[in-house]
């Protein structure tokens, strides 16, 4: 069995109900974290989790709202954890400048904790790997391919696909419809990936919000990647606009109009057990 736990369900834009992006997958006694928006390391512990019990983060794109608390899961695994656990981040490539930059960020405090405790001899241990399309991790219990997708103007941008005693689940981040997505996805149990609302974003004469339409993919997009690439469930998270109690049953009509499959959604630790 996979567990699948929406931690972040929002957006950029704050919303008080909502972290920033970030999907938890527990699998054969592991834990991976698919990127790291704000409140990730918050609602994490409200899912029963940690950053000391991570076996890797995996990141999608290096947009900021994706990765807006690394720093918080770097600081936090340091201090909470007792012996030398280096915390793994896979990536794209750009992914060693965005760590080294955080270390950076934290050279005061680091400098004031190692001053403090005897036992903390020098700063987080981080261990970044630069992937590309690919098998990204490969223990011989739990395998986890990573394939390109589309969000250009950014890129290199990322899915991945974690396998695990029969079953698997792709986390797409921020794409917009494109083939090597569909073969990654191909047969999957679960599609995660973000959706957008084009009815209600489009009447809107903003010209911000109107360029995210052409690098996301809306609910309908969601839904006709799904059913291509025969997938069994489509996971919809990062809702833009955010998802609105009371209405998840119009997302989920959208959706149906394209894919016949099972349709989840729904607040921040929502979960659901594939396999």
């Amino acid at each position: 069995m996979i567990e699948i736990t929406l931690l972040g369900t929002g957006s950029p834009l704050p919303d008080p109900h909502r972290a920033g992006p970030a999907t938890l997958v527990r699998a054969g006694g592991k834990t991976f974290l698919v990127d790291a928006g704000r409140g990730v390391v918050m609602r994490a512990a409200a899912a029963g989790s940690g950053a000391d019990q991570l076996t890797a983060v995996l990141l999608t794109h290096l947009h900021s709202d994706h990765l807006t608390d690394l720093g918080d899961l770097v600081t936090t695994r340091w201090i909470t954890t007792f012996t030398p656990s280096p915390l793994l981040v896979v990536g794209p490539p750009g992914t060693r400048v965005v760590a080294d930059g955080v270390l950076q960020s934290l050279s005061a405090d680091i400098g004031y904790r190692t001053a403090h405790h005897v036992d903390l001899d020098g700063p987080p241990p981080l261990h970044v790997r630069e992937v590309g399309p690919g098998v990204v991790w490969d223990d011989g219990d739990v395998i986890i391919r990573a394939g390109a997708t589309d969000h250009r103007p950014v890129e290199p941008t990322l899915a991945f696909r974690i396998e695990y005693a029969g079953a698997s689940v792709v986390i797409a981040g921020d794409t917009v419809p494109c083939e090597p997505l569909d073969l990654l996805c191909a047969g999957a149990d679960a599609l995660v990936i973000t959706a957008l609302r084009r009815d209600l974003l489009e009447p809107i004469p903003l010209p911000r919000l109107q360029d995210i339409l052409d690098y996301h993919s809306s609910v309908e997009d969601a839904a006709t990647t799904a059913a291509r690439a025969g997938v069994s469930a489509l996971v919809l998270t990062h809702y833009v606009p955010a998802l609105v109690p009371g209405t998840e049953d119009e997302w989920r009509a959208i959706a149906a109009q394209h894919f016949s499959g099972r349709v989840e959604l729904g607040d921040d630790l929502h979960r659901i057990e594939i396999g």
